[in-house]
């Protein structure tokens, strides 16, 4: 059973503890003062990808990937959360530099042929109606039930 006594102990080392872990607080300057360094590795392993290629991730993935971890890190050493509003105003800048022709083009939806299309639709019809019949065979049957 627990006493009183033992309450105002915890509420004690709470306290000591909550008074020696004070909010850290995030470094903003500092942060933004490393970012660029991951900018500048980015834009060095991006040179290894021709420029028309930039549009299609596959090409690219692995250095983007490198990027955001980049900036996670550089972030959380500087005692911020990410992301936060800087890191994703530097990140714009980046998708800026090098993504801004990368606009997507309005897709044209097409039906697919008949071949794929009837079976798509008979399929689950029939299926509706044969699971209709079993039902509705079986409840007239009240041997099988019993």
């Amino acid at each position: 059973m627990e006493t009183p006594a033992f309450w105002l102990v915890q509420l004690f080392l709470c306290l000591l503890w909550g008074a020696r872990h004070q909010a850290i607080v995030c470094n903003e300057s500092l942060m933004l003062e490393k970012l660029p360094t991951c900018g500048k590795s980015f834009e060095e392993m991006m040179k290894k990808v021709d420029s028309k290629k930039w549009c299609n991730l596959t090409e690219f993935i692995m250095y983007y990937d490198n990027f955001t971890q980049c900036t996670e890190h550089e972030a959380n050493n500087a005692s911020c959360f990410w992301p936060n509003p800087l890191a994703e105003h530097f990140i714009t800048g980046i998708h800026k530099q090098f993504f801004s022709n990368c606009t997507s083009e309005e897709v044209h939806w097409e039906d697919p042929p008949d071949e794929i299309l009837i079976p798509l639709i008979l399929i689950p019809v029939l299926l509706t109606g044969a699971m209709i019949t079993l039902v509705v065979w079986c409840s007239k049957r009240s041997d099988i039930l019993v």
